[in-house]
């Protein structure tokens, strides 16, 4: 999916003047946060009393209601350029994505802005949790399939939602077995 993305900035440029999109798109590729919690993300969240792009960062998660530490170590330099690029446009606001209307931007907003990516792309099917489903099966295969771990960084209560949200549903898994040659 970043190559998609990086596929995007070339083919229109555009999508770098105003890398909101793009920074909420790092973020769920970067961590395990739904949209709906980084879309509520505020300005002060990620940023220490000096404002530097903290390390990590508290959070209170939408699904489990559990205040939960997320690490950014991985994209600071991406919320340092972005939070830059906001006061350099002198936009005063709490919110880290914020609409004009200085709320934070809805899930709406950002399905429009995962279409406009899709469109660019020539793909259909992007879509509010395309990312977090792409983050979580790239944690999947590099954990060597531990499916626990996936289960927890979703806040799942069940190893089977995990596997069925990742696409891996018992008939896919049998359509795989079938697939390999046992011998």
């Amino acid at each position: 999916m970043k190559d998609h993305i990086h596929t995007v900035t070339l083919v229109n440029p555009s999508f770098n003047e105003n890398p909101k999109g793009s920074t909420i798109i790092k973020l769920l590729d970067n961590t395990e946060l739904c949209v709906k919690d980084i879309l509520k993300i505020k300005i002060s969240d990620i940023l220490d009393n000096e404002g530097n792009v903290k390390t990590s960062f508290h959070f209170k998660s939408s699904k489990t209601g559990k205040y939960e530490d997320l690490d950014i170590k991985n994209i600071q330099k991406d919320l340092k350029l972005y939070v830059q690029w906001l006061n350099n446009r002198q936009v005063n606001t709490k919110w880290l994505f914020p609409n004009e209307e200085d709320k934070h931007i809805d899930e709406r907003n950002f399905y429009l802005i995962m279409h406009r990516v899709g469109e660019l792309l020539g793909i259909n099917y992007l879509g509010t949790h395309t990312m977090r489903k792409t983050g979580a099966y790239r944690v999947y295969v590099q954990s060597n399939y531990n499916i626990s771990l996936v289960m927890s960084l979703l806040n799942h209560s069940s190893q089977a939602m995990t596997l069925k949200y990742l696409g891996l549903d018992r008939e896919s898994t049998e359509n795989m077995l079938d697939k390999i040659n046992f011998g």
